[in-house]
């Protein structure tokens, strides 16, 4: 009899420990694979579209630098927990408000993306699993992400599907809707795996449909239906991971 009062006992505090929900427990077991705490310290460089990206993120404190080169001279950009900062030949410049707000929703944008799904337990982020799906022939975890307007940044009202593999854990498609520069949803594939240093960053083809409009959570039917036009590809060129 004291052996089962201490069994229930011990049962009910494991309980008690552990108040996740059901999508936050995938989404914890979704980072352990592509990494996990590896990501909080590790400094991540890669090429994307002509631009050079520097990427480091940790619970207390984040920097994101791109480098690139135009008609002006070198740029830098800087985005860190001070702001944003842009230099041209290693000069700082100022930058008016509209178009800072413009670099840094870019810079932002690649780094989130870069690092998935690290960032999912942000805390102005809301996840919720709204049920379980087949594609292409492997099972998924279908989970729902939005933002609190309070930390949720300039696109707090974005909102995104991930499809997460019931075997490996991995990210293999995403989806998400969106309401800068007019708006839109779009839908990821993952097609190529970088398993470096200890985290797995991806490659994805990058689909639209014909009415961007619709609901993302029709964004899973178009694409079995054949119905998602490829409209690019979100390649990261010489990884490297310190």
């Amino acid at each position: 009899m004291k052996n089962t009062f201490l069994y229930i006992l011990f049962v009910f505090i494991l309980i008690s420990c552990d108040q996740r929900s059901e999508a936050e427990k995938i989404v914890d077991q979704s980072i352990l694979a592509h990494g996990g705490s590896k990501f909080e310290s590790a400094k991540i460089s890669f090429d994307f579209r002509n631009r050079a990206y520097q990427i480091f993120k940790s619970p207390a404190a984040f920097e994101y630098i791109r480098a690139f080169s135009d008609s002006i001279g070198e740029v830098k950009d800087v985005l860190n927990n001070a702001g944003f900062t842009r230099f041209v030949n290693d000069e700082k410049v100022e930058v008016e408000e509209k178009r800072e707000k413009a670099f840094t929703n870019s810079v932002n944008s690649v780094a989130y993306f870069a690092y998935l799904p690290y960032g999912l337990n942000d805390p102005a982020v809301f996840k919720n699993l709204v049920g379980e799906t087949e594609m292409d022939g492997n099972k998924y975890h279908v989970i729902k992400v939005t933002f609190s307007e309070e930390g949720g940044g300039e696109d707090f009202d974005d909102e995104f599907l991930y499809w997460i593999n019931q075997e490996t854990f991995l990210v293999d498609y995403l989806a998400y809707s969106y309401h800068t520069d007019g708006g839109g949803v779009r839908f990821r594939k993952a097609i190529k795996k970088h398993e470096i240093g200890g985290l797995i960053l991806q490659d994805y083809e990058n689909y639209k449909p014909a009415d961007e409009t619709v609901p993302v959570e029709e964004m899973e039917a178009l694409y079995k239906a054949g119905k998602l036009e490829l409209l690019s590809e979100i390649l990261l060129e010489n990884v490297v991971v310190e």
